[in-house]
């Protein structure tokens, strides 16, 4: 199955931060934090301005960003989980 954002939403996978381990003390997943970090796998058609342009996006497929910890709408398409977000909703490219 594939799936194509409308508009100006872009659908990302979140990257799973690396385990941090001090001392004997381990978290349970259910208590750590969700990842902010994601990769961008697909793009929508892009946000029409006031005048009818297209607004291009500052994103591409394959960039690793930043994202607001509790935006977006997660989806899970088989075992895969991913995360349905806004243009707006990234914060940074990161390089």
């Amino acid at each position: 199955m594939k799936i194509k954002p409308l508009g100006d939403r872009v659908l990302v996978q979140r990257l799973e931060e690396k385990e941090v381990k001090k001392g004997d003390i381990i978290i349970p997943d259910t208590a750590r934090e969700k990842p902010m970090e994601a990769k961008v796998v697909a793009l929508g058609t892009g946000k029409v301005d006031d005048e009818g342009k297209k607004v291009p996006f500052e994103v591409k497929k394959g960039d690793r960003v930043l994202i607001g910890k509790y935006s977006g709408t997660e989806i899970n398409v088989g075992d895969e989980e991913y995360l349905v977000i806004g243009q707006d909703d990234i914060l940074a490219i990161l390089e």
